[in-house]
């Protein structure tokens, strides 16, 4: 077919855009209540949020996954579709996603507006700088990493140790040159030399508060806890203590709001926050997912990679900060993903195989069971490839049957919203007729080992796990300072679900291995890091980046 045949970039570029009123205008916003940028971008106001306070929210529908592999398996774009598709059969849907970071879209994984005849439109503008939001977070940060060296410089009033000093600084792109540094040198005129590092903007703190943030009051507050040092007796230092959460907040001011867009069928999109499932907590804004639950009957969003990553997140951490009760999860899985879950090589991914589908559907399984461990009612969406055959998609399609799981095959990258018709009448039924007992995995008041361990065995279905020497000392500290209640979010490879990213398809009884908790109490969580997951991501032997381009009426080419 002729659609196959165009690329991303060709589809998006060849759609005719409303006016970003005329979406506005679905939604029933007035024209006081959002800031245009451009013809086909907008920022809402945040102060809707308060203006609908008594509206009852419609249904949260959370697209999640298997664990992702080189073959791809178009969550974002099921998340359009769906979105699309739903309005197709007379329901109102809007949908909420994350904001690409341009490490990803300059590096290995490309765009990330969906694909096909399900993306986010204006694509390129999305992709790379859209309504500055990264930016921002990326100043503010920044800002506060040169007030803490300045600080020191200045006379060091607050004993911060320069050896304890937590806050790195950040960029929005890959670079591995920047993971480790020494900053400081050439003489006094030009700061205390030590050790420093740049973490992906993505990965910041700040990016966790905006995402999480319910308005500019909570923004500050929360902006204000941020422990950014410890000082000569190891007392926690904060931004308070600094007296920078004004200037932060001053930076952050207009990044708050969410970004309203369109997709190819003119369905309304909220685009918000963009922090990594595999390093932070992976959910777009949580004023972003409620705005759309408000103005809509269903809200569809997406959480990163896989089950194991982002929805555990989006369910323990997002849904908590919110009081919000998710309706449904969609998993999504593909043959191609699958195969390579039980051993294929992603060359031989063309060819049938159904001894290797039926090995890697146990890591389906898995992701099946976490989300039932929620009491959550889920639809597995099966994301059709070219390169599936009838006997294998006839294979997947029983085998879901017969484990008792809701299974539709969804085409929406070539058909659009028509082609995930069925799996939107399924998730509507889903949301009909099963029962939602949907709770947390952990309470706040279980201890960080207890919470950790809930997460590793019923998750990720490990067996133990094993604290280096070092996250032993921070778990006293995080006691001592009376830290133990918050959430955690586990910053691990997405392609397993151990902290092993070799070990695909279902490895069980593995050790989760953890070398350091990092409190992160602006954004009210503690990261866990696991295995050797990196906070700065390196290029690619090739870079997306060498495809990118303009051509000669000055349109993007090669973005995806």
């Amino acid at each position: 077919m002729v659609q196959q045949q165009l690329s991303d970039i060709d589809i998006a570029q060849s759609t005719e855009l409303l006016p970003i009123q005329t979406i506005a205008q679905q939604l029933n916003l007035k024209a006081d209540q959002y800031e245009c940028y451009g013809r086909h971008k907008a920022k809402v106001s945040i102060d809707v949020l308060k203006d609908l306070q008594h509206q009852k929210p419609g249904h949260i529908v959370l697209v999640t996954s298997i664990n992702p592999t080189a073959s791809g398996e178009g969550k974002s774009t099921l998340t359009v579709g769906l979105g699309q598709a739903l309005n197709k059969i007379g329901k109102n849907a809007v949908i909420a996603l994350r904001e690409p970071s341009l490490g990803p879209v300059m590096g290995m994984k490309g765009g990330a507006a969906g694909g096909g005849y399900s993306q986010i439109l204006p694509m390129e503008d999305i992709n790379l700088h859209f309504t500055g939001d990264l930016h921002a977070i990326t100043s503010a940060h920044n800002l506060l990493a040169a007030l803490i060296d300045n600080h020191i410089h200045q006379g060091n009033s607050l004993h911060i140790d320069p050896q304890r000093i937590v806050w790195k600084r950040v960029l929005d792109l890959n670079d591995r040159a920047l993971r480790q540094m020494v900053i400081g040198l050439g003489g006094p005129a030009n700061g205390t030399p030590r050790e420093d590092g740049f973490d992906i903007t993505v990965a910041s703190e700040i990016m966790a508060i905006l995402c999480l943030a319910m308005d500019l009051e909570d923004l500050k507050a929360r902006l204000s806890r941020i422990v950014i040092a410890y000082s000569d007796n190891k007392e926690p230092i904060t931004v308070k203590d600094l007296g920078a959460e004004g200037a932060l907040t001053v930076l952050l001011k207009d990044a708050i709001h969410p970004n309203l867009v369109q997709t190819i069928e003119h369905t309304p999109a909220f685009v918000h926050g963009g922090p990594f499932a595999n390093i932070a907590h992976g959910c777009s804004s949580l004023v972003a997912t409620m705005m759309a639950a408000k103005l809509a009957d269903y809200c569809v969003t997406e959480a990163g990679f896989g089950a194991d990553l982002g929805a555990e997140k989006f369910l323990d951490i997002k849904m908590r900060t919110g009081d919000l009760k998710p309706s449904a999860v969609v998993i999504v899985a593909t043959v191609r993903a699958l195969k390579m879950h039980g051993g294929v090589a992603k060359s031989d991914l063309q060819k049938e195989n159904l001894e290797a589908l039926q090995q890697g559907v146990a890591n389906l399984k898995k992701h099946m069971e976490t989300i039932s461990h929620y009491g959550l009612p889920y639809v597995i969406a099966i994301n059709r490839f070219t390169t599936d055959t009838e006997a294998e998609l006839a294979f997947l399609i029983d085998w879901c049957k017969a484990n008792g799981a809701r299974a539709e095959l969804a085409n929406v990258w070539e058909e659009g919203g028509q082609g995930g018709i069925a799996l939107a009448e399924a998730v509507v039924a889903a949301i009909d007729q099963e029962s939602n007992a949907f709770q947390p995995l952990y309470a706040l008041h279980d201890s960080i080992e207890e919470k950790i361990n809930q997460i590793v065995k019923k998750v990720y279905g490990g067996g133990r796990i094993e604290f280096s020497a070092t996250a032993k000392k921070q778990l006293q500290a995080i006691a001592a300072h009376g830290w133990e209640h918050l959430p955690i979010c586990i910053a691990k490879t997405q392609y397993s679900l151990s902290d092993d990213p070799t070990k695909v398809g279902r490895p069980e009884g593995f050790t989760i291995h953890i070398r350091e908790l990092v409190p992160r109490i602006g954004a009210g969580f503690i990261v866990v890091m696991t295995g050797s997951i990196l906070t700065m991501p390196g290029l690619p032997k090739q870079p997306a980046t060498l495809n990118i381009g303009l051509n000669a009426d000055g349109q993007v080419e090669g973005l995806f």
